[in-house]
């Protein structure tokens, strides 16, 4: 598999592992965490969850200026992932919540998520430019979009078992303390301490009280207070996990480090090569602009797919049968399933790649990013259609009640991730190759932060989907982003000969 590419491409891989799985310990509970400790709504959850997941993206830009400006990329990786482990460091350290402190904690909170995300964007993009120019090598040039999937494919190993290890604390904590798992209470407690149930829903408080205490339940202010305090610092617990799994990164690349390529000697190291001819200024100018034009398209298909740890997980966890052939499972769980189709998927989408290599019929990279649009827009179109046939309930009659009175089967969830997935493959992977191919080689660095900058805005839109969510009939909330993916496919489709002859 590793035969025609470079010997640093599994080193870098490895050291990517920290953070994805520190990603997608987020992406699997940071919404539920703000509302179990804090009674935040949907739309506030969301809201904090969009701006962390915006400035991961957009100070990746910073990270790559900074970069490219100090010519010193492998220092500024070292620093990103310092950064992140520290934020998760605060994360981990458990507290109470009440009436008097709320204000500070969630201060503090978010002051960790934005120490994350720095931390990130010194990280992700410049990782990303180091692996770009393996491949600048004319040996390894044709094999830049399969390197750049088993690149993809091997970070996400880390993220497969970020959502099972925070599950598992999480409830370890519930267990210890005498307690049983149920995705209802948390918004239950907070209601009942506030006094906002309405009576169907306290009556579903009362009930799920003892079930999950195993005995009878007398004093419900006692046991929310307490249940509330277990669970969100279960949640802390969760977070500890990811700064082992940053350390992890931390030793993979301080061993590999010298054995790296800099970024930041990309002319002189690649004699003969395309980065080593002069490029006009008309050149430059039109290999920007082609960025930019793919950079706007883009933002529609992140909006759309980093749902999944917004308005799917709240799917997940409001009107989705927690249990498959028998088995109890839980609402974070379902994250692990985009990680795992990429680890399972990539060599799959890859051998498609290769046999049309083979017959001289392989699509050109912006082809391929327009036909993961059009794959992204059918997942969305799963749940729409699963949503309209369920006959889901509003969320305001899933407050009033307590719980959902319709849920439907975890089967619909896994279809669409299975679908997303695929499209991911056709996009993410690939448009980083197209990045690290396009950019002029004095821009690398800033062009990759372009990318992941075009993927903040799209995550800074998210909190649109969780005031939909709220708002209006769930199955048009996903119609909302199959209307968005579809936009994105037809616009590249229209550029497509343009970016084409620009990438040549």
């Amino acid at each position: 598999m590793f035969n025609k590419h470079p010997k640093g491409l599994v080193a870098a891989s490895l050291a990517n592992l920290g953070e994805r799985f520190g990603f997608y310990t987020m992406m699997a509970i940071l919404v539920l965490f703000l509302q179990a400790k804090f009674a935040l709504s949907p739309k506030e959850a969301g809201l904090i969850y969009s701006t962390f997941y915006f400035s991961i993206y957009i100070l990746a830009l910073v990270g790559g200026i900074i970069a490219d400006r100090t010519h010193n990329y492998k220092t500024t990786i070292l620093a990103g992932i310092v950064l992140m482990a520290a934020g998760y460091v605060i994360l981990a350290i458990p507290s109470e919540a009440t009436a008097a402190n709320k204000v500070m904690l969630l201060t503090v909170t978010c002051a960790a998520l934005f120490i994350i995300a720095f931390g990130n964007g010194l990280f992700k993009g410049n990782l990303q430019a180091l692996v770009g120019q393996m491949y600048d090598n004319p040996q390894y040039a044709s094999m830049r979009d399969s390197g750049f999937s088993l690149f993809y494919m091997f970070i996400n190993i880390g993220a497969i078992f970020a959502p099972p290890a925070a599950v598992g604390v999480r409830n370890w904590w519930l267990a210890h303390n005498g307690f049983a798992y149920n995705a209802d209470l948390p918004a239950l407690c907070h209601g009942y301490l506030d006094g906002t149930l309405q009576p169907q829903a306290a009556e579903t408080f009362r009930t799920l009280a003892s079930q999950v205490s195993g005995q009878t339940v007398t004093d419900f202010d006692s046991f929310a207070h307490a249940y509330l305090n277990v669970f969100s610092t279960g949640f802390h617990y969760a977070f500890a996990v990811a700064i082992i799994a940053m350390l992890v990164s931390l030793t993979i690349y301080v061993v590999n480090k010298r054995r790296f390529p800099d970024p930041s000697l990309k002319e002189a190291s690649v004699k003969g090569g395309a980065a080593a001819m002069e490029m006009s200024p008309q050149e430059v100018k039109q290999r920007i602009l082609a960025l930019f034009a793919v950079f706007g398209v883009v933002i529609f298909f992140w909006f759309s797919f980093h749902q999944n740890g917004l308005t799917l997980t709240l799917f997940a966890k409001e009107y989705t049968e927690l249990s498959l052939f028998g088995m109890p499972i839980t609402a974070e769980l379902f994250q692990s399933l985009n990680p795992f189709f990429v680890v399972f998927l990539t060599p799959l989408v890859m051998a498609v790649f290769a046999r049309q290599r083979a017959r001289g019929k392989e699509p050109s990279t912006p082809k391929k990013i327009a036909i993961g649009m059009g794959i992204a827009a059918t997942g969305f179109v799963i749940m729409a259609l699963g949503s309209y046939f369920g006959n889901l309930p509003l969320h305001a009659d899933i407050v009033a009640a307590g719980t959902s009175p319709v849920k439907v089967t975890p089967l619909l969830l896994m279809a669409t991730y299975l679908v997303l997935t695929i499209a991911e493959l056709y996009i993410s992977p690939l448009g980083i190759s197209f990045v690290s191919k396009v950019a002029p080689p004095k821009y690398q660095g800033i062009m990759q932060g372009g990318w992941l900058g075009a993927t903040a805005v799209g995550n800074q839109l998210l909190f649109i989907g969780a005031v939909l969510y709220e708002s209006i009939p769930i199955w048009m909330t996903w119609t909302v982003f199959v209307v968005a993916c579809c936009i994105s496919m037809f616009t590249m489709l229209f550029m497509l000969k343009w970016l084409e002859r620009v990438a040549k």
